[in-house]
């Protein structure tokens, strides 16, 4: 109801200004300040001061004058506060709201008829994930969500590297070593955390070893580099039986958070179907190409980026920027929009990448790039082994146990009461413990780096993820409870929730659907993630001033339980698209 209020209020804006022979490109609609009880308000007397030469609380005044209300469902009256022209709603508004929030699926937008292919992760298939890059799966993840919540056709792509040298390099050192040249045991019972081993075996050697040995490896790791780049089927098939065996434990992995994905798109795709040489030609013949340094690169001076992009090296093959350039042009053919998400690390091969496609005759606003700085954890929380560093496996083991020991505390007595057995714990467990981690990482500002910090991530008091869950719990138990006592939440009289707690709660549920759309236009699921705060904080008020199930008549009773109803599809949703599970119970 918010994004069709928010409809109206423009519309009558741009007559009243339109009347006024007054500019409509501007209207300045946002949220009013907080002492004010209206809906939506304009700040557009501000921009028009000097080209009116009045007041701006003058002007206010008389463009609500001129704002005609006929024919509008949801704005019930105009008025002014100093320089602001307040929009308030109907009584059908909040009616509308109740009655669209009562479908499981509030929030989903219409489809838009557009196809849009999100790319993220695409760590190098070298061994297990990282926490440091953990931030990418858990945004990348709520950025396909959010932007498939609001109606678009979405893709999820992991684009794997498996034609650079570091798979060369893991090829050489799995054919080379066996398990006695290896120092220590596997981390984890997975295949990726196996097989590093002879990933940073082959590393050693060629830092440490004796000269002739690192020749001998740099010559072998070479054959493997220019099979690939020949299309050599034999050399193919020995890459990637180490890609797809590391790739494997690795999805193993993401699956935990979960991050899912339609398609692994592996590089060496565009290299057999001669997309990549395709690229390099078209390069080479436009007028940004230099041959410098024993190499073909592009001078992007024009695009104000000083470092040069290399395409191609002097012995002809290709370097993952022309391979991914090409990549990218096939996303251009199948997709009508493509986001990217990526370390803060890539931002300048980001920019040298469009300017290179632009060059290239392409249309890059349909590329878009979320970049995101890292997450951190603070010293001494988790154990750094040597060579590692911390795995996202063992942020999620450690996640889910702090969980475990939190909810255990907090549900003695139901345990003993034999309420809830170990199998419902450990489910609560994994809800809130994963799911800790992944709203306290996607809540922040993706530009910002965070450090991770588990007292704040595991508050159930304090705006995390179980404060949020909860909510949802509480809603459960609420309906549960009116189920086995008979009452449904039928014959509702909204005109009955009058109460100020009632009509925010309502108002806030009314805000989702525009939530959402900002959040995908945006790319900013973090936004998600306050809106879901500020909704637990309504719900709350709503709990602690309006009994539901002994309120003073049924109307009241069922009307109340509605608005609970209501609160569950919003609150459930919301964490849908950030990823985190609601639970049923806590």
């Amino acid at each position: 109801m918010f994004r069709a209020f928010r409809n109206e209020v423009e519309a009558a804006l741009a007559d009243a200004l339109a009347a006024m022979d007054l500019p409509t490109d501007d209207l300045g609609v946002e949220e009013p300040p907080e002492d004010v009880s209206a809906t939506l308000a304009s700040s557009v007397a501000f921009r028009l001061a000097s080209e009116v030469g009045a007041p701006p609380p003058k002007i206010a005044v008389d463009i609500a004058d001129h704002i005609e209300l006929d024919g509008y469902d949801y704005i019930d009256h105009v008025d002014t506060g100093g320089p602001y022209v307040n929009f308030h709603t109907t009584e059908r508004y909040l009616a509308d709201t109740l009655d669209a929030a009562g479908d499981e699926a509030y929030g989903r937008l219409e489809d838009q008829g557009e196809s849009v292919v999100v790319e993220h992760t695409s760590a190098n298939p070298t061994g297990p994930v990282h926490v440091g890059r953990a931030r990418n799966p858990i945004l990348g993840d709520a950025i396909a969500n959010v932007i498939d919540f609001a109606g678009y056709d979405v893709e999820r792509h992991y684009y794997v590297n498996d034609a650079g040298r570091q798979m060369a390099v893991f090829t050489w050192a799995y054919e080379t070593f066996d398990e006695d040249d290896l120092d220590e045991e596997p981390e984890r019972d997975r295949i990726e955390y196996d097989l590093v081993r002879y990933y940073r075996k082959g590393n050693q050697v060629l830092e440490e070893g004796d000269p002739a040995e690192v020749e001998a490896a740099e010559e072998e790791i070479s054959e493997i580099l220019q099979g690939i780049e020949e299309g050599d089927e034999e050399t193919y098939a020995r890459v990637e039986e180490v890609v797809d065996q590391v790739l494997s434990g690795m999805k193993e992995c993401l699956g935990r958070l979960p991050a899912e994905f339609d398609e692994f798109v592996k590089e060496t795709r565009f290299m057999f179907d001669g997309s990549t040489k395709e690229i390099a030609s078209r390069l080479k013949d436009t007028e940004y190409a230099v041959l410098e340094e024993e190499a073909w690169q592009l001078d992007l001076e024009d695009w104000d980026i000083e470092k040069k992009l290399v395409f191609l090296r002097s012995d002809g093959t290709s370097l993952y920027t022309t391979r991914d350039l090409a990549h990218h042009e096939w996303k251009f053919d199948n997709f009508d929009r493509a986001v990217t998400v990526l370390g803060e690390d890539h931002k300048l091969q980001a920019d040298q990448l469009n300017a290179t496609l632009e060059i290239l005759g392409n249309d890059t606003d349909k590329l878009q790039n979320a970049i995101y700085s890292y997450v951190n954890l603070p010293e001494g929380k988790m154990s750094t082994r040597a060579g590692t560093g911390v795995d996202l496996d063992d942020l999620l083991d450690e996640a889910v146990s702090r969980a475990r020991d939190e909810v255990e505390s907090r549900l003695d007595s139901r345990i003993r009461d034999d309420e809830l057995d170990e199998a419902d714990i450990e489910r609560i467990a994994h809800q809130v413990g994963i799911g800790a981690v992944r709203y306290d990482i996607v809540s922040k500002q993706p530009t910002k780096a965070i450090t991770f910090e588990w007292d704040r991530a595991l508050d159930f008091e304090a705006q995390s993820a179980p404060y949020v869950q909860y909510v949802h719990a509480r809603c459960c138990g609420i309906l549960d409870e009116a189920k086995d006592a008979g009452i449904e939440p039928t014959d509702v009289d909204p005109a009955v929730l009058s109460t100020e707690a009632e009509e925010h709660l309502l108002r806030t549920i009314a805000r989702f659907p525009a939530v959402i759309e900002t959040a995908a236009e945006d790319l900013e699921p973090h936004t998600v993630a306050t809106y879901t705060r500020e909704f637990a904080e309504a719900f709350n008020g709503f709990y602690r001033e309006c009994s539901v199930l002994n309120a003073d008549d049924e109307a009241t009773k069922r009307a109340r339980l509605a608005l609970v109803d209501a609160s569950r599809h919003t609150v459930a949703n919301a964490l849908g698209v950030l990823g985190v599970e609601a639970p049923d119970s806590m």
